[in-house]
């Protein structure tokens, strides 16, 4: 039998925070975005939860957009790998293959 983790809003507000690494870019916005998540869970009023839901997700977006660009793993860098590996096949030719 396994077991079912149940995450909060909270709980995965704080792992894509840390994703992005809002505390470095925006602490401020980062605070604003975890106690949001909190005023989530923490809500049974359904009118309440969606209010908080629409800011807190205003907040996100302009948080990912302030995230730090990834150093690997983009387009660009499949573009550079791939043309580095037909130059060397083209070297090797030339060289005498």
């Amino acid at each position: 039998m396994t077991a079912v983790v149940i995450m909060t809003v909270a709980d995965r507000i704080i792992a894509e925070l840390e994703e992005l690494h809002a505390e470095e870019t925006s602490p401020g916005m980062a605070a604003v975005a975890r106690s949001l998540a909190r005023a989530i869970d923490a809500s049974d009023a359904p009118t309440a939860k969606a209010v908080v839901a629409r800011e807190l997700r205003s907040i996100m977006a302009d948080l990912r957009k302030l995230a730090p660009v990834g150093e690997e793993g983009d387009t660009v860098d499949d573009i550079t790998r791939q043309r580095e590996k037909r130059r060397a096949a083209a070297r090797e030719q030339a060289a005498g293959g």
